[in-house]
């Protein structure tokens, strides 16, 4: 009967039902099985496998978890910000997921523990790193090398706030343990993250309401940063470095740049117009395509105004960066210190060029 839950038999749901239920998401454009059919996986094996041993069969016990299912269920959960007890869950509960990662119906899925312990191997190994580079030498065999020069820029990425006392804040910054924590206290608190000030100014009054000065607003926050440079021709991310949220944009100039751009042109706003960093630039034969800021107590000259207006243009691509990552794909901090959090990032720098080259190779494919 209609609505009682069973399968095409009356009974309960079976292969044929998943079947044709995965062909149906197939037909409506299932966006995971194109990332699948365009990302060669296997091409990490490698990688994986060195960074992540097997275990001794000899002592009985489930056998090891594939390392590239593995894998692919970190780039899921790096698309989508899950957790990995939602994770877990979302891999039960959704035909695509399953098959993204390659699990039939009747197989087990990894549990949250399972994940959770996969990426901390990748993570003590320094593996995840390797799996950035290699997926950016695999763009590169199919054609899409760093070129148009290079978009450079930073943007936070909120963390756990921790809730402390100002004498807490004092020993914490100081070095020290508070008094009175117990271990598992000074395990849940976060102390490579920093509060910053993100800025940012009011919406300027509509025409015809009295004119009045836009007032800079700051929003404090708490977390880590993600440095990045992107290509121009492509805009994939080529280059990133992760701190926390207090460090200065233009002191990681040199640690987001890529020496394989084919062209010399660096874009950036005014946080990266410095002596040091332009004579690094100049060094490196590259050629520096900074926002000029407003003259303090003058009004901007015309000619600096029209220059600044050209290079947003072409600066304004990393913005559709940020805008994937932190709001289509969610990106928060979950875990607790640097490591982690770099961790975390480069799954998501990792999962947004996927994404790229998705849209990019399906703008070529027939209708």
């Amino acid at each position: 009967m209609p609505g009682d839950g069973g399968g095409a038999d009356g009974g309960q749901p079976g292969f044929f039902d998943a079947e044709e239920r995965l062909r149906w998401l197939s037909a409506s454009g299932d966006p995971l099985e194109r990332l699948r059919a365009v990302v060669d996986f296997e091409a990490f094996r490698v990688e994986l496998e060195a960074a992540v041993p097997r275990a001794d069969r000899s002592r009985g016990g489930r056998p090891p978890w594939d390392a590239v299912l593995m894998f692919r269920v970190l780039v899921l959960q790096a698309l989508y910000t899950l957790s990995d007890d939602q994770t877990e869950y979302q891999l039960r509960d959704r035909l695509s997921f399953m098959r993204f990662v390659g699990l039939a119906l009747q197989d087990a899925v990894p549990d949250a523990k399972t994940i959770w312990r996969f990426r901390e191997q990748l993570t003590r190994a320094g593996a995840l790193a390797a799996m950035f580079a290699r997926f950016d030498a695999m763009l590169a065999e199919r054609g899409f090398l760093a070129m148009g020069g290079q978009i450079v820029d930073a943007t936070i990425i909120e963390a756990r706030r921790p809730r402390l006392t100002k004498e807490e804040k004092a020993t914490l910054r100081g070095g020290g343990t508070p008094e009175g924590w117990s271990k598992a206290r000074t395990r849940q608190i976060d102390r490579d993250g920093r509060w910053t000030l993100k800025r940012g100014r009011k919406a300027r009054p509509p025409e015809g309401a009295p004119r009045q000065a836009t007032a800079e607003i700051a929003v404090p926050m708490f977390g880590y940063k993600n440095h990045l440079g992107i290509d121009r021709g492509h805009g994939f991310i080529r280059r990133f470095t992760v701190t926390h949220a207090a460090r200065h944009d233009g002191s990681q100039l040199g640690a987001v740049l890529d020496a394989n751009n084919t062209a010399s042109g660096v874009w950036a706003d005014t946080a990266y117009r410095s002596k040091a960093n332009v004579e690094m630039l100049d060094r490196r034969g590259l050629r520096p395509e900074f926002q000029r800021a407003k003259p303090r107590g003058r009004p901007m000259p015309a000619h600096i105004s029209r220059g600044n207006a050209t290079r947003a243009r072409v600066r304004s691509l990393v913005e559709h960066v940020f805008a994937t990552e932190k709001r289509r794909m969610g990106l928060v901090v979950r875990s607790i210190g640097l490591a982690r959090a770099t961790a975390r990032i480069t799954l998501a720098n990792l999962a947004y060029n996927m994404r790229r080259l998705v849209w990019i190779e399906g703008r070529g494919a027939p209708a």
